[in-house]
C-alpha cells in the first residue's frame, strides 16, 4: 500500500465516526458505493490541527451508482435504511445515487452537467482535490478513489476542481472552511 494512503488509512483508523460507518460497511449493501468527500477530509484537517475527530462535521456522504433505478423514491427509500443503520451517530447521513444527479444538477445549481458513469467518475467532479475522494472498507483495508492524489488532502491544503464547479460554489465552501479550520492552506480560485 502507498505511504500516503497508509497515512490516510491510520488517521480514519482513529475516527470514531468514521470507524464506525466502515465497521457496519457491509450492512450498507449498495452497488459502487463509497463514503466520500467532506467528512473524510474534515476528520484529515481536524487531526492535522489537534481538534476533537468530529470538529465541524455536519454530514456523512455516502454515494452509490444504479444506473437501473433512477428513482427519487428508491435513493429515499435506501437512504431511510442507511440512516437507521448508523442512527447511533450524531451526524446527517446523505445517501445520493450519482446516477440520478444530472436529473436534479441544474435546478439545484444552474447548469446543466453530463450524467455520471459510476461513482468514482463522480468523484472525479467534486468540488476540491483535497474532498475529491472517495473509500470503502474492504477486509481490514481501504479500497480508495483519489483522483487528484492525497497529497493535497494530507497536507493540508485546499485547491478548487473546477472540472464542473463555480467559482461561488468554491469560495462558498472556504469560507466555511475557513471559520472551522482557520489554519488550512487555501488556494484562491483565480491561482
Amino acid at each position: 500500500m502507498p505511504k500516503l494512503q497508509m497515512e490516510l488509512q491510520a488517521i480514519i483508523s482513529k475516527s470514531p465516526l468514521l470507524q464506525t460507518v466502515l465497521d457496519r460497511w457491509d450492512r450498507v449493501a449498495l452497488p459502487d458505493v463509497r463514503l466520500v468527500a467532506g467528512a473524510i477530509a474534515q476528520t484529515v484537517w481536524n487531526h492535522a490541527f489537534g481538534f476533537a475527530h468530529d470538529h465541524g462535521i455536519n454530514d456523512i456522504d455516502i454515494v452509490y451508482f444504479d444506473d437501473n433505478d433512477l428513482s427519487e423514491s428508491t435513493e429515499a427509500d435506501h437512504s431511510a435504511r442507511i440512516r437507521g443503520l448508523f442512527r447511533d451517530l450524531p451526524v446527517w447521513i446523505d445517501v445520493k445515487n450519482q446516477a440520478r444527479v444530472h436529473i436534479w444538477y441544474k435546478e439545484k445549481f444552474g447548469y446543466s452537467i453530463t450524467p455520471y458513469t459510476s461513482t468514482d467518475d463522480a468523484i472525479t467532479t467534486f468540488p476540491t482535490t483535497a474532498a475529491a475522494v472517495g473509500i470503502r472498507a474492504v477486509g481490514n483495508e481501504l479500497d480508495l478513489c483519489a483522483p487528484y492524489g492525497l497529497s493535497d488532502l494530507l497536507a493540508p491544503l485546499v485547491r478548487a476542481n473546477k472540472k464542473q464547479i463555480t467559482r461561488e460554489i468554491y469560495e462558498k465552501k472556504i469560507a466555511r472552511w475557513s471559520t472551522l479550520w482557520p489554519d488550512l492552506e487555501i488556494i484562491a480560485w483565480d491561482q
